[in-house]
């Protein structure tokens, strides 16, 4: 049959085989398909495939799609992104999927930033940061030399930490250059605490001193504790310095005068730690806290008081109390690992360590989620030779907080050692 011939037939077929109801089209091919040879049945077995399928991503309304991407997990969902270009545009624009996939991760969500696209990156960089974490790979260590004897006074902040030695002399770190920024000659340091002007040390010798990191100059001296001074903390703004002693007292003075204002009694052992300073000084007892009766279990010396919570670790777990009524609110028992003392406390995460191991435990799961080796460490009876470092990854990740300092430690050697968050890869 000529071609033209042929096209004049096939259309006067097609308009017959449209005017024919369901079930004679159906006899109709059925007919044709007995009568078809190898090639023919091979050409429409290739052919059907293609004219089955549909791509509901393509066909359905945005809406729906995401309806129903948010039934599968987000590994799933990163499969279907190969299927084609389409999907994966329509898979990356779903926010709230990757969103939630990001917050069962314990990732912070900023629901300002309004880019689409920007929350499958989020998620893939919140996977691999996860991965490492369970891997044992998110930390990387480092080390500063430069005291010469005992280091037993450390404190961090915005990185940079600053050291105190039984040589005589504190010193401040950039943590992440290792550099020094500043060396003064001081007394023999048990606590430092500092800001852009000045250093404020509590010492071995009973006394309070602030020094001026420009000059090294002592600015003013504070005497009448009978023991070593192991906790300081200072405002500016109310003119208050608090310090805690082995002499089992707290004093408050006056930070420009160096007179002392009160000595708070009640302690039967050394004070090695004192909370932050709010806007007012209550000279008063509020409550004392224990998880026994008879206190016959005892309580770590490092502590967590946000303002809302209190958290301690003992031997049988961590214990967190509301501070607005002292009701113990929680226990979170650690029966894999006896005897994991408190570093930071968040939302999502809690940092403890051991003498081998600091870990990470997610809070919402109650388990130990990662570790990383420690080296043998100086110990002493108020743990105050170690610290944790940056704490707003504490309250969930954000890809940009997991940075820096996560643990310093001062060495036998008279180094400190350093625990740092690696870069992402």
């Amino acid at each position: 049959m000529e071609r033209k011939d042929f096209e004049t037939w096939l259309d006067n077929i097609s308009v017959t085989f449209l005017s024919l109801t369901d079930l004679q089209k159906n006899e109709t091919l059925d007919h044709l398909i007995s009568l078809s040879g190898a090639v023919q049945l091979r050409h429409l077995s290739n052919n059907l495939e293609t004219l089955l399928k549909r791509d509901f991503l393509k066909l359905l309304p945005l809406e729906l799609s995401f309806y129903l991407l948010k039934w599968l997990d987000p590994q799933t969902l990163l499969t279907c992104c190969l299927v084609s270009k389409q999907w994966n545009k329509v898979i990356s624009a779903c926010t709230e999927v990757w969103q939630t996939a990001c917050k069962n991760l314990g990732w912070q969500i900023d629901d300002s930033v309004q880019d689409a696209l920007h929350w499958k990156k989020v998620y893939l960089k919140a996977i691999l940061r996860m991965k490492q974490l369970e891997d044992h790979e998110a930390f990387e260590t480092s080390s500063l030399i430069g005291h010469s004897a005992r280091v037993y006074a450390l404190y961090y902040k915005d990185g940079l930490l600053c050291t105190g030695s039984d040589d005589l002399s504190a010193k401040l770190w950039d943590v992440s250059t290792g550099q020094c920024v500043y060396g003064i000659q001081t007394h023999t340091c048990a606590a430092v605490k500092f800001d852009e002007q000045k250093l404020v040390t509590g010492s071995f010798d009973n006394t309070v001193a602030c020094w001026e990191w420009s000059s090294g100059a002592r600015t003013q001296h504070f005497r009448g504790h009978t023991g070593a001074v192991f906790s300081v903390d200072y405002n500016d703004e109310l003119d208050i310095l608090v310090s805690g002693s082995a002499d089992f007292t707290v004093k408050v003075w006056a930070l420009s005068a160096g007179t002392c204002l009160n000595t708070l009694t009640g302690h039967t052992e050394w004070v090695t730690k004192i909370w932050p300073i709010g806007r007012e000084i209550n000279c008063k007892c509020l409550k004392t806290l224990s998880v026994s009766e008879d206190r016959s279990i005892c309580l770590q010396p490092r502590l967590h008081f946000d303002g809302k919570y209190i958290v301690c670790s003992s031997a049988l777990g961590l214990y967190q109390w509301d501070f607005a009524s002292y009701d113990i609110l929680r226990v979170i028992k650690t029966p894999e690992i006896a005897n994991l003392a408190l570093l930071g406390f968040g939302d999502i995460f809690a940092l403890l360590f051991d003498n081998r191991y600091l870990y990470i435990m997610d809070l919402r799961t109650e388990s130990l989620i990662s570790r990383w080796p420690l080296p043998e460490y100086r110990k002493s009876k108020r743990g105050s030779s170690f610290l944790a470092g940056e704490a707003s990854w504490l309250n969930g990740l954000d890809g940009h907080n997991d940075t820096g300092l996560v643990f310093a430690t001062s060495m036998p050697d008279h180094s400190i050692h350093l625990v740092l968050w690696k870069e992402h890869g």
